[in-house]
């Protein structure tokens, strides 16, 4: 009885981080979601100086969560998004329009599925 009773109690702490490590992942990309939607904005209106700010903030909350992101993601997943900053912050910087909302969509559709990926869902469990 006492095995079992050891069992349940480390399964449902497993069960209990992943639902965190969920929770805490689609938080975390909604954050940088809203940070580059920020910067897509301020880039439309042609306040290129905002649309580079909000853009080193969520490219800087990226980097201050990277040994969590490779510990607990495939590294071509993160290695991708990371090089996706560096397009779209070269965009930015250049003041490309076109190339930088494409660049952007394009990093916010990756770390969106990053979250995706993540959650409890009968699609990611099968």
């Amino acid at each position: 009885m006492k095995r079992m009773w050891i069992a349940s109690g480390i399964l449902l702490s497993i069960l209990a981080l992943t639902l965190w490590h969920s929770a805490h992942i689609t938080r975390f990309t909604q954050e940088l979601t809203a940070l580059l939607e920020e910067a897509e904005q301020y880039a439309e209106a042609g306040d290129w100086a905002q649309a580079r700010q909000y853009n080193e903030k969520a490219h800087k909350q990226w980097e201050d969560n990277d040994v969590y992101l490779h510990v607990l993601f495939r590294h071509d997943n993160t290695d991708a998004i990371f090089a996706s900053f560096h397009e779209v912050e070269e965009f930015l910087e250049c003041e490309e329009g076109g190339e930088y909302s494409a660049a952007n969509a394009k990093l916010i559709v990756q770390i969106s599925l990053l979250a995706e990926a993540e959650q409890l869902t009968l699609q990611n469990i099968l």
